[in-house]
């Protein structure tokens, strides 16, 4: 299908969506769920790039501060010069940084600072270099819109790499026994949870912003 006023929107996971419903159809917004990490981001973006030529892809999604200035809720970017996106998402708050495409979650303080020194990068996240590759082999413009769910001063309340099935899915039975055997951690599951919603919310309100509520 050829859809060149169509913009492609690419979350890792459906609670990074969960407030931005997108447009489907003629100058709207496709959304994509392609799974955590490069590899299913990767396999998702050939299958629908072999189906879809949009005019521009934006990947998006929840990511982790290295930054220790950037906060959570706060939405960053990077993009194409040819996307041409910039002007509007800084008027909308957002705040241009350099991105790190990790293979393993950021979960501890230690391995955010470790991070940040190492790489020279504001903001950690699995999905966005893959995704971008891609679409710059194909010529279609793209660009990166993150929001920090976590940031560089907390630690996740799991190690969510020990929960990951091979496909790079959470383990459900993984996270329960987890929570059986450390109850604990229950109340930092809950209020990372909540974080996440208010993050999610913050994106959706510059992805709507930049490409729903202005449309043509």
């Amino acid at each position: 299908m050829d859809s060149k006023d169509s913009i492609l929107v690419c979350f890792a996971v459906k609670e990074e969506a969960k407030f931005f419903p997108g447009i489907s159809g003629e100058k709207g917004c496709e959304r994509l769920i392609t799974g955590m990490g490069q590899r299913n981001a990767g396999t998702s973006i050939r299958k629908i790039l072999s189906t879809l030529r949009p005019r521009m892809v934006i990947t998006t999604g929840f990511a982790g501060g290295l930054n220790p200035e950037l906060k959570v809720g706060t939405v960053v970017f990077d993009e194409d010069a040819a996307a041409g996106l910039s002007s509007k998402l800084i008027k909308l708050g957002a705040k241009p940084v350099k991105f790190n495409c990790a293979a393993r979650v950021a979960t501890t303080v230690e391995e955010k600072q470790a991070l940040w020194k190492s790489s020279g990068a504001d903001v950690v996240e699995m999905e966005s270099s893959v995704i971008r590759q891609i679409c710059h082999e194909q010529g279609i413009p793209s660009a990166t819109i993150r929001v920090i769910s976590d940031a560089a001063n907390e630690d996740l309340p799991l190690d969510f790499n020990a929960l990951m099935t091979s496909d790079e899915r959470i383990d459900f039975v993984k996270l329960a026994w987890k929570l059986i055997t450390g109850p604990q951690k229950i109340p930092q599951l809950i209020r990372f949870q909540k974080q996440t919603v208010f993050a999610a919310r913050k994106l959706a309100n510059v992805l709507n912003g930049l490409l729903i509520d202005g449309r043509n």
